[in-house]
């Protein structure tokens, strides 16, 4: 009986989900508060990005962070609130799930 309980955990332990990396695209207009308070909203979670890339020209902010370890429902309501937040154009999410 041991055996098939172990047999099972394995099944369950290889069908768990591994975390997600999710890469957030954001373009916003090119204004100070922008920068910070995309930041903040994982800061106030304790999450440091992984990576970290802005880009500004006269009009546009583009920002790419990438954070390891997030769940699907978090990563939704994160970039909810980065599209609430003023200045912000478009907020794109690219889902990475690694194995092992």
């Amino acid at each position: 009986m041991s055996s098939s309980f172990s047999s099972s955990a394995a099944l369950v332990a290889e069908s768990a989900p591994s975390p997600l990396t999710v890469a957030f695209s954001v373009q916003a207009l090119a204004e100070p508060g922008v920068m910070p308070r995309v930041l903040e909203l994982f800061a106030k979670r304790g999450l440091v990005p992984q990576r970290w890339h802005s880009t500004a020209s006269e009009t546009t902010l583009t920002i790419e962070v990438q954070i390891p370890g997030l769940d699907r429902e978090l990563a939704d309501y994160i970039s909810r609130c980065m599209r609430q937040i003023h200045g912000v154009e478009t907020v794109l999410t690219v889902e990475t799930r690694h194995s092992g």
